[in-house]
């Protein structure tokens, strides 16, 4: 990855995400002559003794880690952040911070709330500012910190910053963003996913220009890493992607990988049927050069896959290959994970599991599905444990969670499953509670040990699988480390009335947030 120098055409400048002594001292207007101390948590000090003999001392955020086992071996994390939305637009959507901490009297429990502003913004998925991304030996800055959660309005093309220091607790609104920089700086809308780069803020897009985000494609931004302006687009040669949805990437391999979902119209206003039938859904996957900007191989899955989802590299950067989930063969019903590699020169992919639908009474399906007389699992989420060694596999439509084994990338194995919630299964917590939804968006604990996930798609798909309504719920199972998955009957998280759960992040990153610049060592 190069560093990128002009932020008027879109790049980003290498020198504005780095801290430099007089740019810290003017901005936290320390007097050299006095001995001042500024502590962020132990994530950045300076100290200036006098004007004489100025020194600074700094150390990276301590929860910057440059390989996937050092991240592992960090202190767990205590809190949780969830994106909560509002279904019908009565209310603002809201962040949520839950205490995690095993003995904590409010274990489980929502300490914290940050309600936005304005309503109808549509909360989805989000990232941080920084992450271990920036270690990276040719384009990091080592001193920022893990500080500022970006929050994108989906629906609006409004993003919210929100700053986590001193403390969780006490998170709140830093920044907003209107959607107007947005559309003036990049002809895109609707942002989707959030990756913390070395260089900058990476943001993904689901629309282009227009009101309906269908006037050119979508594509990626970049965010400056410590003012959060909009620069612009990422892409210099796009090749033939004409939809977006997730990306990831290898850093020291320099390339990345995206996939496609669908343009607003078919998604805004729910599921557009006669479109999946005939195919028209995202399926296919793109391979680019990170540091030309370019696409350098785009491989079809077949028109049947439909929506090609995330995507999921192997953490440690020596590994050269990944996952992708597909929610629906519309052929069979059936969800499917995909295993991508580099070998040659070239990229290559190929279908290594796939999930069969269940059969059911029509009287049992919501109206979209009763023609078919099955519950198709609805593969709708997809997380790798940090030794990438286990991926979980989230059955919305069945009510599953699934553990796969991919010590073996293009055999997983089945190791683990849970079922709560479901279309037809709607099976209940064990602590008794009923869970409306399926298992959908997940996050893995960086030691690998604990899972946690929502039940919430999106608003409008919501209601069309699950028309009785999917008030927000948060679990937990806990994972053995030979492989095994069991729901924590002492863990459950309500959340206040109206609302829906999307993503959750943890404190001090996660398997989904991080990316390594550096190999482990004894895994």
């Amino acid at each position: 990855m190069t560093r990128l120098a002009n932020a008027r055409s879109g790049a980003v400048s290498a020198d504005r995400c780095s801290t430099k002594t007089g740019a810290l001292r003017e901005k936290q207007k320390l007097p050299v002559d006095l001995a001042v101390s500024v502590d962020y948590k132990s994530m950045l000090s300076v100290v200036v003794s006098d004007k004489e003999n100025p020194t600074m001392g700094m150390r990276p955020d301590p929860t910057f880690h440059a390989s996937p086992k050092l991240a592992m071996d960090a202190p767990a994390e205590d809190y949780t952040y969830t994106l909560l939305l509002s279904p019908d637009f009565s209310q603002p959507d809201a962040l949520a911070v839950v205490d995690v901490k095993p003995g904590s009297p409010t274990y489980s429990k929502v300490v914290h709330t940050v309600q936005v502003p304005n309503k109808g913004d549509e909360f989805h998925h989000f990232g941080w500012n920084a992450c271990s991304s920036a270690l990276s030996p040719l384009t990091g800055h080592a001193f920022l910190e893990r500080r500022y959660l970006i929050i994108p309005g989906m629906r609006s093309s409004r993003i919210y910053i929100v700053d986590t220091k001193p403390h969780p607790t006490q998170a709140r609104i830093h920044k907003i963003i209107e959607p107007e920089e947005i559309f003036r700086k990049t002809g895109y809308s609707r942002p989707h996913t959030v990756h913390c780069g070395p260089e900058g803020i990476y943001v993904s897009t689901l629309g282009g220009g227009g009101k309906d985000g269908t006037d050119g494609p979508p594509g990626i931004f970049i965010m400056d890493c410590e003012t959060f302006d909009v620069l612009g687009r990422w892409e210099i040669d796009r090749g033939p992607q004409e939809k977006h949805y997730d990306f990831w990437w290898n850093l020291p391999r320099d390339y990345m990988v995206s996939s496609e979902w669908a343009l607003p119209p078919q998604f805004e206003n729910g599921i557009v049927a006669a479109d999946l039938l005939s195919n028209k859904y995202g399926h296919r996957i793109h391979f680019w050069d990170l540091r030309a900007r370019r696409n350098v191989q785009t491989i079809d899955l077949g028109a049947n896959h439909q929506m090609a989802l995330e995507v999921r590299p192997a953490h440690d950067p020596r590994r050269e290959y990944g996952f992708i989930g597909v929610v629906v063969d519309t052929t069979n019903l059936e969800g499917s994970i995909w295993t991508w590699w580099r070998e040659g020169g070239q990229f290559h992919i190929e279908k290594t599991a796939t999930i069969a639908p269940e059969p059911a009474a029509a009287e049992q399906l919501p109206a979209l599905l009763q023609g078919f007389g099955a519950v198709p699992p609805l593969v709708t989420d997809i997380d790798l444990s940090l030794d990438d060694r286990f991926l979980y596999v989230a059955c919305w439509g069945t009510g599953e969670m699934r553990q796969y084994d991919v010590t073996e990338p293009r055999k997983p194995k089945l190791t683990g499953s849970v079922h709560v919630g479901g279309i037809t299964r709607r099976a209940r917590h064990p602590n008794g509670e009923a869970f409306a939804g399926g298992p959908q968006m997940v996050e893995i604990s960086r030691d690998g040990k604990r899972v946690y996930w929502t039940n919430s798609l999106y608003s409008t798909w919501d209601n069309q699988f699950y028309p009785a309504g999917v008030p927000a719920a948060q679990v937990m199972a806990r994972a053995e480390p030979g492989g095994g998955l069991t729901l924590a009957d002492d863990f459950w998280v309500s959340f206040p009335e109206g609302y829906r759960a999307h993503q959750i992040r943890l404190e001090g990153g996660d398997c989904s947030t991080d990316s390594f610049c550096y190999p482990s060592v004894g895994i």
